[in-house]
């Protein structure tokens, strides 16, 4: 996924351009599900007059973020979640991306617990493509992927987390995110809740 090594490397230059004049940094990495209703659409992909139900948006997804805080209680913080796996969309496959770059909030520290408030500003990427199974007499079967279409829009993010120590580094992170995805036609809501649960290392922390 090229666009999903792209925003992590953006992702990993913006928080490092932070980091100089950081008080602490955290990174963190989870799994977890993002969810969303089908659209009910009826799509006839390809033209046999049988057509496909979309889906609804399920299954495991991958979480990659950081964040960095220039005073005790606000900073900036950026992630990254993607559906681990295809998933089956109208005959095809797919796979959503979700990324965002956040102004952060910790209203509280103490030496065990930290929350944290997110809300910023991102997109959402949706990938389709199909696998294609040739056989012959001297390879055997071969299997082969081809990316038929891509689609984006714009989000808007928000999150509510918190980081529990387990030492006075190493902390686990349950997050629920909010995603509201600008015409998300092929599912049936814009807005896509996420559930994780990460775990993550704290730089600079006193």
């Amino acid at each position: 996924m090229k666009l999903q090594q792209a925003i992590c490397v953006s992702i990993g230059l913006f928080i490092g351009a932070q980091l100089s004049m950081a008080q602490s940094a955290n990174i963190f990495f989870g799994a977890g599900t993002a969810i969303d209703s089908s659209s009910n659409q009826q799509i006839d992909t390809f033209g046999t007059g049988s057509p496909f139900t979309t889906p609804r948006m399920t299954g495991t997804f991958l979480d990659l973020g950081s964040s960095v805080l220039f005073t005790k209680h606000f900073g900036v913080g950026a992630d990254v979640s993607w559906r681990a796996a295809h998933g089956a969309y109208a005959g095809l496959l797919y796979r959503p991306m979700f990324y965002n770059f956040d102004g952060v909030w910790e209203p509280i520290s103490t030496k065990r617990f930290e929350p944290e408030i997110h809300a910023g500003l991102g997109g959402m990427h949706i990938g389709y493509t199909f696998n294609q199974t040739e056989c012959d007499q001297f390879a055997g079967c071969e299997t082969s992927s081809q990316t038929v279409e891509t689609a984006s829009h714009f989000q808007v993010h928000g999150a509510i987390a918190a980081r529990f120590y387990l030492t006075d580094h190493v902390f686990v992170r349950p997050a629920i995110d909010a995603h509201y995805v600008n015409n998300l036609f092929q599912f049936g809501s814009n807005w896509v809740p996420e559930y994780s649960l990460g775990v993550g290392y704290s730089f600079g922390r006193e």
